[in-house]
């Protein structure tokens, strides 16, 4: 049944939304602070960025990585969904398409933890009777009134029952994962630690086998039965960086997701050149086509 709504005005701003909100087992993992709906399906989010982050700060803490940006937004969709939009917590979401472009001037981290608002409008909720089932929508992260991001966003979201039948019986308890490939030198796809590396070689300078490591804390913050979307996102950043040996960094990404990732198949990740700066990235697992993803790059 429905769940009961929650305002933003009950939540204190001092501290992070309730975690089940944007489906995250860990409170460290939970970005947001607080909502408000602004006007009919208008809505201002805020939320908080650490200083310092196991994936999504550089490893000098002078940046914030663009998929900070994607994590946060997806959490800020979730959380409407569930407090204004009335879908059950039980949920399942899935995402099918995902376009953000930031701005890297505005992703410095600087002497406080960064405060940031997000501006969401959903601009196509689809019903099936009384509940909703899947929408769109935008969200523009702003940081002191500085433009950080613009994306848009369309996912599905589907009932428990549903959810086991589209997966035909695939649970995150019986869903076993391969065994892990060495993965590509850290350096060679801008990551610290081999642990964060998604990346495995192939033989060859534009293809790579995807890496899934289940224990992972960040990409893995609680039990899935297939390869999330955000280390999907992370291996089209790491597929950018070996692609132009460091010299270009992802500042934009636009990605359909067309099936999900299993978790006991490997995987495949290939990146092209692309229009101008872009590098064009696709997951295949199998015969079929998992995602495709267009990186807008920046120097460096």
């Amino acid at each position: 049944m429905p769940q009961p709504r929650q305002r933003a005005e009950s939540l204190s701003m001092t501290a992070t939304v309730p975690r089940q909100l944007v489906h995250r087992a860990a409170v460290a993992e939970t970005l947001l602070t607080g909502w408000r709906r602004t006007a009919p399906d208008r809505f201002s989010v805020t939320a908080q960025w650490p200083r310092t982050h196991g994936l999504h700060v550089s490893a000098d803490r002078s940046a914030y990585d663009p998929l900070l940006v994607v994590e946060t937004v997806r959490q800020s969709g979730m959380l409407i969904a569930h407090t204004e939009y009335q879908v059950p917590l039980d949920h399942h979401f899935v995402l099918q398409e995902f376009e953000v472009r930031t701005l890297p001037q505005h992703l410095a981290v600087g002497a406080v933890p960064a405060e940031l608002t997000v501006d969401v409008v959903f601009v196509d909720v689809q019903y099936r009777g009384r509940r909703p089932v899947g929408a769109r929508y935008t969200a523009e992260v702003l940081r002191d009134g500085d433009r950080v991001a613009t994306t848009r966003v369309a996912f599905t979201c589907t009932s428990e029952p549903v959810y086991r039948r589209l997966r035909g019986g695939r649970t995150a308890a019986t869903a076993v994962p391969l065994p892990l490939p060495p993965p590509l030198p850290a350096v060679t796809v801008g990551r610290a630690l081999p642990a964060d590396v998604v990346l495995a070689p192939s033989g060859r300078p534009d293809l790579w086998r995807l890496r899934v490591d289940t224990a992972h804390p960040v990409f893995f913050d609680h039990p899935l039965d297939h390869v999330p979307g955000t280390l999907l996102l992370e291996a089209a950043r790491q597929a950018v960086r070996a692609r132009t040996a460091g010299t270009r960094s992802p500042a934009s990404f636009r990605i359909a997701f067309y099936r999900y990732a299993e978790l006991d198949e490997p995987a495949w990740i290939a990146a092209a050149d692309g229009d101008g700066a872009d590098v064009q990235v696709v997951g295949t697992q199998g015969e079929s086509t998992v995602f495709t993803c267009t990186v807008g790059t920046a120097a460096g």
